[in-house]
């Protein structure tokens, strides 16, 4: 070995740090006539140079391999996989072979045993092995919750409705349930209550784009009770409803308030209709003059009348109170009080409440209305208690509502009433200054 090659040796043992530290071949430090050495020489008259490493046995283990004749020793040696790191090929003295991965576990390595090459093929003990190093790699992260087999939601449905529906008043049971045979039974009813996706929901809403549009915006709610009952039953992960967010389309808002010409002629109406049907007239006249729903009404019972008020157990918002007017006295009084859990409005066989849907119907068409609505009387009530500056929150008060956002749909009528006050200020003081209103 020359001068140069003895330099660059004792260079690359400065590089890495130690003299004497290293596994390699011992190199006399005075090499200059090495063909004529002869005997031994000290350790620190040397240098050590690094040997090189054997490479490991590789293969690309798959079943052909595994089939193989591979030579024995007398102790066992491993073959590794030129693809998967860590996958391995055992081969011992007794001419078994196993499968075995190699993993790196918080610091300390150790092998996972798969299973005999004749017992367990190639392709599933790569798969094996795969899993347990994703596993391992992925120790301490957050992991999902799996969620077993889950029923489909026909068979839910069948089974928890009841339950679920028992918290409902009976109109949304029964709204609530058509939606769900009409709308939600024939899209999921045959999924597992776990698939339902997002992904799903919107692909259910594009194609009730158009007609089927309100149907949509009615249906969706309930399937959202209904995974989110799902989901505290264990059904399904915790926050995973699939409506979440859910956008429903936007209807035109059907608000209709009566003029004071309509009004003149739905009273003419009434009159005329008052000796042939006077219940219906008379729960008409009601809603006119509280701005009560048709259903508080209709399901009126004498127990609940308490002047100068109704005192009802339930409503759509829970328990309400309902002022009586003079008007709204005048209308009850006209009916012979009965027991308390007698109805106010009964049909003619004694039993249920009136049904008026047949006679309104001809009757907003004779006052040239056909697009009156029952519920429009009480947006009526609403915008004549504005147009005589009654406050926003009184008139919340008495129709019932929980929330001021619920009576905020009112403003763009207050201020109506406010621009036309400013507007005749403006005039008279234009008089005064002698301006032209």
């Amino acid at each position: 070995m020359g001068k140069n090659a003895v330099k660059s040796v004792r260079e690359m043992l400065e590089v890495l740090g130690s003299r004497h530290a290293v596994e390699g071949h011992p190199i006399p430090e005075n090499d200059g006539n090495s063909a004529t050495f002869e005997g031994s020489f000290a350790s620190d008259d040397c240098h050590m140079v690094p040997r090189r490493r054997k490479p490991g046995r590789r293969a690309l283990l798959d079943g052909n391999f595994a089939r193989r004749k591979l030579p024995l020793r007398e102790t066992e040696y491993c073959i590794w996989d030129t693809e998967l790191a860590g996958f391995g090929l055992r081969v011992r003295p007794s001419g078994n072979y196993f499968w075995f991965v190699r993993v790196r576990h918080r610091g300390k390595h150790r092998r996972i045993s798969l299973g005999r090459t004749d017992e367990l093929d190639a392709s599933i003990a790569r798969a094996q092995a795969r899993r347990i190093l994703a596993e391992v790699a992925l120790d301490g992260l957050p992991k999902r919750a799996v969620v077993k087999a889950t029923p489909t939601l026909s068979d839910f449905v069948e089974t928890y409705w009841d339950d679920l529906s028992r918290v409902w008043k009976p109109s949304t049971i029964k709204r609530n349930r058509n939606a769900w045979r009409l709308s939600i039974e024939p899209e999921f009813g045959a999924m597992r209550v776990a698939d339902i996706m997002p992904a799903d929901i919107h692909r259910w809403r594009d194609g009730c784009s158009g007609e089927g549009e309100t149907s949509f915006n009615r249906a969706v709610p309930v399937l959202a009770s209904l995974m989110k009952y799902a989901e505290a039953l264990r059904m399904r992960r915790k926050g995973s409803n699939p409506c979440r967010g859910m956008p429903r389309f936007k209807r035109p808002k059907m608000e209709r308030y009566l003029t004071p010409a309509e009004y003149r002629r739905l009273g003419a109406a009434l009159r005329e209709a008052e000796a042939e049907h006077p219940i219906p007239v008379s729960i008409l006249r009601l809603l006119m003059f509280t701005g009560a729903r048709l259903g508080e009404i209709r399901f009126l019972r004498w127990g609940m009348v308490k002047p100068p008020r109704l005192v009802l157990p339930d409503s759509k918002t829970g328990p309400k109170v309902i002022w009586l007017n003079s008007q709204a006295l005048e209308v009850l009084a006209g009916f012979e009080r009965g027991e308390d859990d007698a109805l106010v409005f009964v049909n003619s066989r004694g039993k249920h409440p009136v049904n008026i849907e047949p006679w309104w119907y001809n009757l907003r068409r004779r006052c040239a209305m056909p697009d009156l609505r029952v519920h429009d009387l009480r947006h009526s009530f609403a915008s004549t208690a504005i147009m005589d500056n009654v406050p926003l929150a009184t008139i919340g008060k008495l129709l019932g509502h929980v929330l001021p956002e619920t009576t905020a749909k009112y403003a763009h009528l207050s201020d109506d009433v406010i621009g036309d006050a400013a507007e005749r200020i403006s005039g008279s003081l234009a008089q005064a200054i002698g301006l032209r209103s």
